[in-house]
């Protein structure tokens, strides 16, 4: 089997080559292709994979390339994690929106926005170069914020892809350990757009019994729960749910925006990981994954990766939370936008598992940022001020003229280099 990764190059990388050692049972790869265009990144995350996988056993070999087509051809699975414009740009994303008072976010908010106009050109050409050089049966998954928006340009572009975002797995390890089960003991009731989720049931299974035990964590281990994901526990209460950590742009947006005012940027956090990283993957003598590659974040990412892989090429059949077409899911939206719940996997393709509705606030949130996406879709892939400032003023979390319009053009400022048609 031949995987390839484009945007090899990120320091998240040894967290896959780390999956892809432990778990090569379940994921047999003959040949792992990293495609970046930053040589001295990709060579150093090369040279790491390559000692990782010798470390491990691994038969598989490790290619390193700046060419998409010669990184795609004869590929089985196409994995997409790139960041367009790298971390400079994600720092602007944060901080832009910062002059009319609006959160700064990479995946949520004005610089979501900014990240998906920056991303989703660039990702529909490597994957018409996915189309024309990898296997007629090629899956393309992709990681790429914002997940949701890029799959969906990938489905409508008629590609064969999935999404996938390391908050459920996140989340179904974090259960396991309060309950002390293994992880795959637990099903979750994962459901909305991504990265704007709330988990509604928490199923165990054990001793040949199912139980949703998520009432009672809420009644025995609400401050727990609340804690994780930095809300009040009276909502998770009233909701009868956990949200993601995520939902907090929107429930608490004054009290995020009044952080992120007084504190560096993640951006910059990143940078200074990164550092550290880089200079450990040039030393020839490390071969494990650094224990500084969980302040990177994308707790999970290989296992999730991993799982997902083998059952498209395998033909599994199991349940994964995946970023999916609706299909009549979620009857309120459009059945070709993009959800995130788990779906039945399978090399055919994946269908999603039905989902009880949505309680009325959770259901209009959803609708209104699905709305958002789509115009945001719509600007990104075909360009124009007017486009963009439409979809500013969909967002939730702007929704007033005179923010919207001056969002935009920091946006534009922002980002001109990274838009062709904004040059």
């Amino acid at each position: 089997m031949k995987v390839t990764v484009v945007g090899g190059g990120s320091t998240y990388t040894p967290e896959l080559v780390d999956g892809f050692s432990r778990l090569r049972d379940v994921l047999p790869i003959d040949e792992l292709w990293l495609v970046d265009p930053d040589p001295e990144r990709l060579a150093l995350v090369a040279g790491v994979s390559r000692r990782m996988f010798a470390r491990a056993g691994h038969p598989g070999v490790v290619h390193d390339t700046a060419d998409v087509v010669a990184g795609v051809a004869d590929a089985d699975v196409v994995l997409l994690q790139l960041r367009v414009g790298g971390q400079a740009a994600r720092h602007g994303d944060e901080t832009f929106p910062h002059e009319v008072c609006c959160i700064g976010q990479e995946t949520t908010g004005p610089g979501g926005f900014a990240k998906a106009l920056r991303t989703v050109p660039v990702v529909l050409e490597i994957a018409d170069a996915v189309r024309r050089h990898a296997k007629p049966d090629a899956w393309i998954i992709d990681f790429t914020n914002p997940v949701g928006i890029v799959t969906r340009a990938l489905l409508e572009a008629g590609h064969r892809a999935v999404g996938l975002c390391n908050v459920a797995i996140g989340f179904q390890r974090r259960f396991a350990r309060m309950l002390d089960v293994a992880p795959e003991a637990v099903a979750l009731g994962h459901v909305g757009l991504n990265h704007l989720t709330w988990e509604r049931s928490v199923t165990v299974s054990r001793d040949g019994s199912v139980e949703d035990v998520l009432p009672r964590l809420l009644a025995t281990r609400l401050d727990e729960l609340a804690d994780e994901v930095h809300l009040p526990g009276a909502l998770l209460t009233l909701q009868e749910a956990v949200p993601s950590y995520y939902l907090r742009y929107f429930y608490a947006h004054d009290e995020v925006l009044e952080e992120q005012l007084g504190s560096p940027t993640r951006a910059e956090a990143v940078q200074d990981v990164e550092r550290r990283l880089l200079a450990q993957y040039a030393d020839p003598a490390v071969d494990t994954k650094p224990a500084e590659l969980s302040e990177r974040g994308g707790a999970f990412y290989s296992e999730a990766a991993v799982d997902l892989m083998a059952s498209l090429t395998a033909d599994r059949g199991d349940v994964q939370v995946v970023n999916v077409r609706n299909a009549g899911t979620l009857d309120f939206l459009p059945d070709d936008h993009v959800i995130e719940v788990p779906a039945v996997v399978r090399t055919a393709g994946l269908t999603p598992v039905p989902a009880a509705p949505l309680a009325p606030e959770m259901r209009g949130l959803v609708a209104h940022v699905a709305e958002y996406e789509r115009l945001a879709l719509e600007a990104a892939v075909e360009g124009g001020r007017d486009r963009v400032l439409r979809a500013m003023l969909a967002h939730p979390l702007v929704g007033q003229w005179a923010k919207a319009e001056r969002l935009t053009d920091l946006l534009l400022a922002e980002n001109a280099r990274h838009l062709a048609w904004a040059r």
